[in-house]
């Protein structure tokens, strides 16, 4: 893989989102830089959103720094922002732990053609065949999450959850692994265990770069990519760093690592919209990752923007 210049100062070394400190606003043209300058060939898919109807009990997470949350987002909200934006469709992932959720994101992929798929929540450590069996026959499913970055350390070993997993092959369903930093080693031995499961790593495998945590985070993030059934999405980076004055120079060294780990054969695009917006604009959110693969061919921006998603997923 070619070396690339990092634009900019390079972070020593990289949730929830991480909570706005109390560091001095950077204005949005200096976060935006060249505003997606690099203007990539055909339109993207849009690999990581979320949709909620919002209820205080049901969406506890969002505190009172999340505040710009604490409304209904829905698919045509996020309609406007992709018609604006070059999006043509996108992947709409699970934010509750719950198979009511589930069907209803699949009942939204029904009536908005443009939600090419759904990753869904079941409960893996039950009886997954029959919580998945009226849902497979629904073709937005394409794949599972469990909120992992929540949950205890040891949980990626529990066995009902490895044999949850395991039935996930059968029907043809990918798994998206949400972990913090830390967790990437344990990620790691989980994803080892499963050589024809695919995977795909959630935001980065959220490195800590608001407290400029990166060698180590590095180690296991190239870890992960050595495992050839294991894709990772460019997403989630901004609510990762400081909200308020994150720049794309401090981010850059995080999307230029796992551009280089996996390539872009094995990288999606994803704006994490609307958690995005506690600390980016849907416009800022692109940019950032569009500006950092300006360099690449048009083949190989078509790819990270659309062709990885498509084939990982079978979209349609």
């Amino acid at each position: 893989m070619k070396a690339r210049p990092h634009s900019g100062e390079r972070v020593s070394e990289a949730n929830e989102p991480r909570e706005r400190s109390g560091a001095s606003v950077v204005p949005a043209s200096e976060r935006v830089r060249g505003a997606g300058a690099a203007k990539p060939a055909g339109q993207m898919i849009d690999a990581h959103q979320h949709y909620w109807r919002y209820d205080a009990a049901q969406y506890d997470w969002i505190d009172d720094s999340m505040a710009a949350l604490r409304r209904d987002f829905l698919p045509p909200d996020a309609k406007r922002e992709m018609d604006a934006h070059d999006v043509a469709g996108c992947v709409a992932v699970q934010a509750r732990q719950s198979l009511d959720e589930t069907r209803w994101l699949l009942d939204l992929a029904d009536r908005y053609a443009f939600i090419r798929g759904v990753v869904g929540w079941i409960d893996l450590q039950g009886d997954v065949d029959a919580q998945l069996d009226p849902l497979v026959s629904r073709p937005a499913l394409v794949g599972v999450r469990h909120i992992v970055q929540g949950e205890a350390d040891g949980f990626l070993e529990r066995p009902a959850f490895l044999a949850g997993i395991a039935r996930l092959e059968r029907p043809g369903l990918a798994y998206d692994i949400l972990v913090f930093a830390r967790q990437l080693p344990a990620a790691v031995a989980f994803a080892r265990r499963f050589p024809r499961q695919r995977f795909v790593l959630d935001h980065l495998g959220k490195p800590d770069v608001r407290g400029g945590e990166l060698e180590t985070w590095h180690r296991h993030l190239e870890a992960m990519a050595a495992l050839p059934n294991v894709c990772c999405k460019l997403s989630g980076l901004v609510t990762e760093a400081d909200w308020r004055a994150w720049t794309p120079a401090r981010l850059r060294p995080y999307l230029d690592a796992a551009l280089d780990a996996f390539g872009p054969e094995r990288l999606m695009v994803g704006s994490d919209w609307p958690v995005c917006l506690v600390a980016a604009t849907y416009a800022e959110t692109l940019a950032l990752v569009r500006d950092a693969i300006g360099e690449y061919s048009t083949d190989e921006r078509h790819r990270m923007l659309s062709g990885t998603a498509m084939d990982f997923w079978n979209l349609r």
